[in-house]
């Protein structure tokens, strides 16, 4: 029994080594994005995920799992073994704006996760369907004002309908909101015309705006989109109150998982982003301190 006792502890004593972080992984890695295919978290998790499966010679697996604007594919990953090979994107609305919207979510943000990495940030991009006779931010409040309640705009998360409300209460208008699980849904409804508006990621978007599919308004941040130069910002465009409207991913993984993994993790992810391949699109990362 001794011996049995002493061969489990320095089984854990390796276990928890740097030499064991080192050979980390030596198996395929999920990463959990909390939402469809075909929207920005979609575009930022294959276009990471693609990298580190360079880096490491092993291949990590995208698992889509939308649903309650993040919560579902969320929760999956805080339940995840906390062994590093069950990564999640990080969603700025699941993780901040979804646990003061629903009383249970699935998770607790600060209890349930680790920080790997941030990611990317960027502000929303306020796009319509182009049969939509507006070419302005002061436009379109002036078109939802003659015609309150008639206006749909589509979100894809929390933020997005969060940015939607901002602007309702900005301009004092009343617009109609239709939820979706993610934005690739979102985005095919607008380019169809079933919905007329949306606050989305620059990600899923801006090839639309450049092809003349859809148009875009705004950007709701401090400065404007440099994939649109031409598209003014809130602030110029008179409203500074959604002059700050940003989106950022990252990747977490649950709470109890080694320091060492998480050191090796932040590592690759780093690299991953700053890479010449993945820098044009995932825009910013920060190592841990």
């Amino acid at each position: 029994m001794k011996l049995l006792l002493n061969v489990l502890l320095l089984a854990i004593a390796c276990a928890a080594s740097p030499g064991f972080a080192q050979g980390f992984p030596d198996k395929s890695v999920r990463l959990i994005v909390p939402f469809p295919p075909g929207g920005g978290t979609d575009g930022f998790a294959r276009i990471l995920g693609a990298k580190l499966t360079e880096i490491w010679g092993q291949q990590v697996i995208i698992d889509n799992r939308g649903g309650a604007q993040g919560n579902i594919g969320t929760a999956l990953g805080a339940r995840a073994a906390p062994d590093g090979y069950t990564l999640t994107l990080a969603h700025q609305g699941a993780l901040t704006i979804n646990p003061h919207l629903y009383s249970k979510p699935g998770y607790d943000t600060l209890r349930d996760f680790a920080g790997v990495s941030r990611g990317t940030d960027m502000a929303f991009i306020l796009v319509v369907h182009p049969s939509l006779p507006v070419k302005t931010m002061k436009d379109l409040a002036l078109l939802a004002k003659q015609n309150p309640g008639k206006l749909t705009f589509a979100s894809t998360s929390s933020g997005p309908q969060m940015a939607g409300e901002l602007f309702r209460l900005t301009t004092g208008t009343d617009m109609l909101h239709i939820p979706y699980k993610g934005g690739g849904p979102a985005t095919i409804d607008l380019l169809a015309g079933h919905v007329a508006i949306m606050f989305a990621n620059p990600t899923a978007t801006v090839p639309h705006v450049k092809s003349g599919k859809l148009r875009a308004l705004g950007v709701m941040g401090p400065k404007r989109n440099e994939a649109l130069p031409d598209v003014p910002t809130a602030i110029e465009a008179g409203y500074p109150d959604l002059g700050n409207v940003i989106e950022w991913y990252g990747v977490v993984v649950p709470a109890a998982t080694p320091r060492e993994i998480i050191a090796r993790l932040n590592a690759s992810v780093v690299q991953a982003i700053n890479s010449p391949t993945c820098s044009s699109v995932l825009l910013r990362s920060v190592r841990l301190p």
